[in-house]
């Protein structure tokens, strides 16, 4: 029997660019995602103490409560030790669900990856506010 499309693993990469640590994430990402591998990658980017993190999310084309979740428990991380995240490339139904529950008001968003390092790395005031023009 062939896997089904809502069947697909998901797969979060860790890699580091410059200061900013990137987090590529593939599939979907929704209730039913194996809670230990998240445990995993959330312990494998704190042990690198990252004070940017850039989640890219250009191949999720869902995001359920596991998802978002997780990617909360990140920036409110990051939030308290005075560190910065941003979204890039968010699918239609990714930024509805960001959008429905309000995140985009307080999580960065970017249209690329391109714009997410610029953001992160520059010193520019929004970057600090979290003010940041998304193009959906």
């Amino acid at each position: 029997m062939a896997a089904q499309e809502s069947e697909r693993a998901m797969i979060i990469a860790i890699e580091q660019r410059d200061d900013v640590c990137v987090l590529r994430v593939e599939g979907d990402f929704v209730t039913g995602t194996d809670p230990e591998y998240l445990a995993l990658k959330k312990e494998q980017l704190k042990q690198r103490k990252p004070g940017k993190v850039l989640v890219d999310l250009h191949q999720v084309p869902h995001i359920g409560s596991a998802g978002i979740g997780f990617i909360v428990g990140i920036f409110t991380t990051l939030k308290v030790n005075g560190g910065h995240i941003v979204l890039v490339a968010l699918q239609p139904h990714v930024y509805e669900a960001f959008h429905l529950t309000r995140l985009t008001t307080i999580i960065p968003l970017a249209p690329d990856v391109t714009s997410g390092l610029t953001y992160l790395c520059s010193g520019h005031p929004s970057a600090r506010s979290g003010q940041l023009p998304y193009n959906s």
